[in-house]
């Protein structure tokens, strides 16, 4: 590694987590030597169904596992995609060279960006506890950028996307490209406002595990002291809750789902599943949260309390567009709880690891706003780092997003 990327990778891991101030902090747990990353041993503890899309109709999916809110590892509907041979990190550093890509946020909200051509040459290199993690949301908006679109469709089982009703400036954002090395990921979380997601994996291996919306936060959560200054990072999670949630002891209406996710496979979490996720080595994917009409009572009833202008917004333009669901939204009992957990969620499931709702600290509504806020971090949809601030330009500048950064690592 040459001078110039050493520093540009310095500099982005300061700014990212200036908890880290020292180099060596970013090692100081080993796990480079000591976390397990055998394929292996997670893939003994597989227990997710598999369902071949060209074998299942979208309306038998519906049925099966959509409206059962039933997690499943998707096969063979990546069969066409370009990004099955282009996105090698050497065509990506090559494609994409001098293009910045987001891995992370600054105690501002400042996003926190590298060249692709650094960050590949870190992803090689790296032997960091919980390495920086590519997680931008915003890449379909930029001219040489948004090309990565060309290369992927999403999941036949996923075309609907009702959020795109509020038009793309408005929407939250909702799609994200991922890419960390081993031991990078996202720490457990409920992705926000009811909403499912996708995630499809183009190359390397994730490991997964989820548990049911009715497990309590704080059973999930690393104790403190665990972890150091990375409590709150996937590594972690596997260190010390892990064993845990394997002890016999384990209530059994909270056993997990375990996933060795393959390259082409797609991992599809309904709302309300916590889930955390840790790279096992050099990983590529795409991901996307999604409002759907099998969900929509949900992710309308959540979206209201949480995001009351933007539930306005959405609302006119499906009375234009969908009188049919403006009609469920109208029948939608706002005042009885929806049974599925999110980050705006009151009992018991925020992705922010200062246990403030995300969801609730991007509320529009009109309660009183003090002049200062507290500074928190909180994970995005796939639990990546964020940090929000009040009134940080990253908020004046960018689109808000479903999880309010963004949906990362998840």
């Amino acid at each position: 590694m040459d001078r110039r990327t050493s520093k540009r990778i310095k500099e982005a891991k300061l700014k990212a987590r200036p908890e880290l101030s020292d180099s060596q902090a970013w090692y100081r747990l080993g796990y480079f030597d000591n976390f397990d990353i055998s394929l292996d041993t997670v893939e003994l503890c597989d227990n997710v169904e598999r369902v071949d899309t060209s074998k299942v109709s979208p309306e038998e999916f519906v049925e099966r596992y959509e409206q059962h809110y039933t997690p499943v590892v998707l096969t063979n509907d990546q069969a066409d995609w370009q990004a099955s041979y282009k996105w090698t990190m050497e065509r990506l550093a090559k494609k994409y060279r001098n293009q910045k890509f987001k891995c992370g946020e600054d105690d501002d909200g400042f996003s926190v960006k590298l060249k692709m051509k650094y960050f590949v040459e870190y992803m090689k290199s790296s032997e960091d506890d919980s390495p920086l993690y590519i997680f931008d949301s915003s890449f379909g908006d930029h001219l040489k950028r948004k090309r990565l679109l060309e290369d992927y469709t999403a999941p036949r089982y996923f075309n609907e996307d009702l959020f795109g009703f509020t038009g793309e400036r408005k929407r939250p954002p909702y799609r994200w490209i991922v890419m960390g090395p081993a031991r990078s990921g996202t720490g457990i979380h409920i992705d926000p406002l009811g909403t499912s997601a996708w995630n499809a994996l183009v190359r390397g291996h994730k490991r997964w595990c989820l548990f049911p919306t009715i497990t309590p936060k704080d059973m999930l959560k690393a104790k403190p002291g665990e972890g150091w200054k990375n409590r709150d990072e996937a590594v972690t999670w596997f260190t010390y809750v892990y064993p845990r949630v394997k002890d016999p002891s384990w209530p059994k209406e909270y056993a997990p789902l375990e996933i060795l996710q393959k390259p082409g496979e797609t991992v599809f979490v309904p709302g309300g599943w916590w889930h955390v996720v840790v790279n096992l080595d050099n990983t590529i994917a795409v991901t996307q949260n999604f409002c759907s009409t099998t969900n929509f009572p949900i992710v309308w009833h959540k979206t209201v309390r949480g995001r009351p202008k933007l539930s306005k917004k959405w609302y006119r333009e499906l009375k234009k567009s969908r009188p049919d669901l403006a009609a469920v939204a109208d029948k939608v009992d706002l005042s009885q709880p929806t049974g599925i957990n999110s980050d705006s969620s009151s009992s018991g499931s925020s992705s922010s690891s200062s246990d403030s709702s995300s969801d609730s600290s991007d509320s529009e509504d009109s309660r009183p706003k003090s002049k200062k806020r507290k500074r928190t971090r909180s994970l995005t949809p796939n639990g990546s780092k964020s940090r929000s601030h009040s009134r940080s330009r990253s908020q004046s500048l960018d689109r808000r997003s479903i999880s309010s950064t963004p949906k990362n690592s998840r």
